[in-house]
């Protein structure tokens, strides 16, 4: 059979037809490759600045306060508070309101005149273990240059001589196990994934079917519909959250919550998340119009949740325009509630900020799926 070009430019011109019809795929086409080139070429960057910390400093002392603004110097710190006690500085740790605190002792400066052992302590939180590396590292390198000027006349000899040392420590994952960190990220993804996903094309696949407007020749309210519809993939949620944690305990040797108040706030997190993350799937629905549309639109949904939420790259090395996205998604305040209750032992009242961004974002996300859906479903 001799094959025809005009019969190929006729399906040719067909398909790009129909692709121009199919305004969804059309715009997923464009769409999907600059937001990867944006988030790859601007968003993401491996070596974070301006950490919040803390410093705790017995020392009033020059050299003491000399140490201090030479580490916010490097730019990969922001001392952002000044805590008048131990309790007040671990305090900030564990709320995550900092990512390192620093400690110089009431002798510094004694110490290191008389070259004996001079040590400031610098604690990374490390259930981000990638946030705080360089940072470390750069402070570390300051032991050997940061008090060359001061060091001067009598002392001048301690120029040669490394006149203190940084003590690291790594808090909530002092062994730096990544598995740590990945298991309960990895939580918050799969649920994302799954529930917006199978949300959003079971309800596409019912449009498709016909079998929604059987629905909506029912008394039942679209919102009735909504949360009839919802309500057996929130089992289905509550079954994935408790299986992943058994399996990252068994498997993984990830920690758990160390108490009842840590269980509780957990599974309030987990529940605001999932209830989330199913209206997210219902609005989609509510825009595509088959269930490869649902699909393809799902994907907007995910990828900023992998990129911007801090789960694969550290959230404090995002451009601000970015970390403001980021703080929109419902998986970024979720992961600190995860992350908070395994690794750091916070219970409810350590993680009201986080829990109450996530109640506000579910509480947009449900009332625009609402309204949307009496917009479309009339």
């Amino acid at each position: 059979m001799i094959i025809s070009k005009l019969r190929i430019f006729a399906v040719m011109a067909k398909e790009f037809t129909q692709l121009h019809r199919d305004r969804v795929t059309y715009a997923m086409i464009l769409v999907i490759p600059i937001m990867q080139l944006l988030l790859y070429g601007y968003a993401i960057n491996m070596d974070p600045h301006h950490l919040p910390a803390a410093v705790f400093s017995n020392d009033k002392s020059t050299l003491a306060n000399t140490i201090i603004s030479a580490i916010e110097q490097t730019s990969y710190v922001d001392v952002k508070y000044l805590p008048t006690s131990e309790a007040e500085l671990d305090r900030l740790m564990r709320l995550g309101k900092v990512m390192l605190t620093i400690t110089i002792p009431p002798d510094f400066t004694q110490r290191v005149l008389k070259h004996d052992n001079a040590q400031i302590l610098v604690e990374a939180d490390a259930s981000d273990p990638q946030s705080a590396g360089n940072a470390l590292a750069a402070i570390s390198a300051l032991s050997e240059t940061v008090l060359a000027n001061e060091l001067r006349g009598p002392v001048g000899n301690y120029k040669t001589q490394k006149p203190f040392d940084v003590v690291v420590h790594r808090k909530f994952n002092p062994e730096n196990i990544s598995s740590y960190n990945i298991v309960p990220g990895m939580l918050g993804v799969v649920l994302t994934m799954t529930l917006v996903m199978m949300t959003a094309l079971a309800v596409t696949r019912e449009t498709e079917r016909g079998t929604m407007e059987s629905l909506l020749s029912t008394p039942a309210m679209p919102l009735e519909i909504m949360i009839g519809k919802l309500t057996p993939y929130i089992i289905v949620g509550i079954i994935q959250v408790s299986v992943i944690l058994i399996l990252g305990r068994i498997l993984f040797g990830v920690p758990m919550a160390k108490s009842l108040a840590g269980w509780f706030a957990l599974s309030i997190g987990a529940a605001l998340f999932i209830i989330g993350n199913l209206g997210l799937g219902y609005f989609i629905s509510t825009l595509a119009r088959n269930q490869l549309q649902a699909m393809q639109l799902s994907v907007f949904v995910f990828l900023p949740s992998i990129f911007l939420s801090g789960f694969m790259f550290p959230f404090y090395g995002l451009p601000g325009w970015a970390r403001f996205i980021g703080n929109l998604l419902p998986i970024t305040h979720f992961l600190r509630v995860v992350r908070g209750t395994l690794l750091k032992g916070q219970i409810l009242s350590d993680m009201g900020t986080s829990l109450a961004c996530l109640s506000i974002i579910v509480v947009v996300i449900l009332t625009i799926t609402v309204v949307r859906s009496r917009t479309t479903l009339d």
